[in-house]
């Protein structure tokens, strides 16, 4: 039966808003005007359902532990799920920590002291959470992780997350066969923004990225004038729009006052929004606008790739995320063991987390109506105001 009210449930959910993923960034283009941000949470196509009562309470309580609201994504992701939680009969205690570390804690700290029976975290860093999760495993207390995964830990059951590495290969991928670097006879200047050191799935999505791109960097085809291209000189902290601005206009200034920058490879739409920024600031136009990467699909992302101030993101659908995770919830909830299709990649330094990985798409001017609109993700009219 309960799997028949999640079902249910699914079906108006799936028409809600999302995404994703990965970063958090208050700042400029990310920001929309309120009416935008309040219509992007909305399902696209409203109905009665989405607004009928939860099922009565089973007396199980779920805790799930958000990062931030400042990224449109995480706003969906907390929604999608604890309505879907609700409507299996769970009470949900959901928190937002606004990317504040200590916050996150204290709020773990707290769902674990009202008794909840299982925790769903996205953290802001593992690394400050080993301790409440210790907590947790004493309480016999499950912990799902969502989308990034908790490290140094063995008080993790499960993961839920997507194909990290395979999102940094998806987008190495498209330069490599919209540049065609494989038969190039030139060569193409390339800048790196890489996501926050904190976050594993940064690590391993510029590790899938690199894996298609280095040979390109190693044989001249790719050269990257600032010399950054490690993770350790790329990644910007807590995934900052604003310092990835500022590292794109030093690039320019430094680098490219002679020469244009031809590809802005950048793990998140937030950074991508801060490379437009600068280069709009450098006095780029459509002649010598580069190839700009991202990741999330959001709403302005998907915008500006239809203008073309973006050429593509990685479309992650935060709807499916989010129903598996809740599967997982209610499999261990109710003793059972819940799906997984990853058991060896996802190494935490203590133990390998059993995951289950969504698949992610590349996206751009050429298909985001097939996958996007047609998908339900964003309506046409969303699109066009």
């Amino acid at each position: 039966m309960k799997k028949k009210v999640l079902s249910a449930l699914l079906s108006v959910a799936m028409v809600a808003t999302l995404l994703v993923g990965c970063g958090s960034s208050a700042e400029t283009e990310t920001a929309a005007p309120a009416a935008e941000t309040e219509e992007a949470a909305a399902p696209a196509a409203e109905t009665e359902e989405a607004a009928a009562p939860a099922a009565e309470s089973n007396g199980k309580k779920v805790g799930v532990a958000m990062p931030t609201q400042s990224s449109e994504r995480w706003i969906n992701d907390g929604a999608n799920m604890k309505a879907q939680l609700e409507a299996l009969g769970y009470e949900v205690d959901l928190q937002y920590a606004e990317d504040d570390v200590q916050a996150q804690v204290s709020q773990i700290e707290n769902m674990i002291a009202s008794g909840v029976n299982c925790l769903v975290i996205a953290s802001i860093d593992s690394s400050a959470l080993v301790n409440v999760e210790a907590q947790a495993k004493e309480a016999g207390i499950p912990i799902i992780a969502y989308d990034r995964l908790l490290m140094d830990t063995d008080a993790v059951s499960y993961y839920a997350t997507f194909d990290n590495k395979g999102v940094g290969t998806a987008i190495g991928k498209y330069i490599e066969e919209k540049k065609d670097l494989a038969n190039a006879t030139e060569s193409y200047t390339i800048e790196f923004f890489m996501g926050s050191p904190d976050d594993n799935n940064a690590h391993m999505l510029y590790a899938g990225l690199m894996e298609v791109l280095q040979p390109y960097l190693d044989n001249g085809t790719l050269v990257c004038k600032s010399g950054r291209t490690s993770f350790d000189d790329t990644c910007i902290l807590r995934w900052s729009q604003e310092t990835a601005q500022q590292n794109c206009e030093n690039y320019l200034t430094g680098f490219y006052a002679d020469e244009d920058l031809d590809i802005c490879a950048t793990a998140f739409d937030g950074f991508a929004y801060g490379c437009k920024a600068a280069l709009e600031g450098a006095g780029y136009t459509a002649e010598n606008w580069p190839l700009i990467t991202g990741q999330d699909a959001e709403l302005m992302a998907t915008k500006n790739i239809i203008a073309g101030t973006q050429t593509m993101s990685i479309y992650k659908d935060t709807r499916l995320l989010a129903e598996k995770c809740v599967t997982m919830v209610q499999a261990v909830l109710e003793g059972e063991e819940p799906e997984i299709n990853d058991t060896e990649q996802y190494n935490n330094n203590v133990i390998v987390v059993p995951s289950y990985l969504c698949t992610p798409v590349a996206v751009d001017k050429d298909n985001y109506k097939e996958i996007i609109v047609d998908g339900g993700y964003y309506t046409e009219e969303q699109l066009a105001e």
